[in-house]
């Protein structure tokens, strides 16, 4: 690994492969330390600009991607990213959305989907991924 995230860091989720990715809440200051080099956004209004690589994701709160196609490459992207760069993945309050997406995460790495929100709430947050339509997609979510 050249430039990722330290596993043991506030909000980092590390994967089975020993990937790292960074879960936040966008409402919340940006954490000291490294600036991501790729981020992903979960929002239902495009964000404002970063000083980093970023991708928006159209996604309103507590609901699923508005295209879920869209949703598969972003995650797939940010997955191979992360294996040697700092990958963040965020939205409003860091929970729903973004718990959803570390889920999908999880499972693009190898965790089952039906395994993968215990996995994300046993190693990230014990609240993430907060509706049951959440739930479901990441259950059905083959990568």
């Amino acid at each position: 690994m050249i430039d990722t995230w330290e596993p043991t860091a506030p909000g980092v989720l590390q994967l089975p492969s020993g990937r790292t990715v960074r879960g936040r809440a966008l409402r919340r200051p940006l954490p000291a330390g490294p600036r991501p080099d790729f981020a992903v956004y979960l929002l239902g209004t495009q964000p404002p600009p970063v000083e980093w690589e970023s991708r928006w994701l159209r996604w309103p709160d507590f609901r699923l991607p508005a295209d879920r196609d869209e949703a598969r490459r972003v995650f797939r992207e940010a997955w191979e990213r992360a294996e040697h760069e700092r990958v963040e993945v965020a939205c409003g309050g860091g929970r729903g959305r973004t718990g959803t997406a570390l889920a999908c995460l999880a499972v693009i790495d190898g965790v089952p989907a039906a395994e993968a929100v215990a996995f994300v709430r046993a190693h990230h947050d014990r609240r993430a991924v907060e509706t049951p339509w959440q739930k479901r997609y990441v259950a059905r979510y083959a990568p």
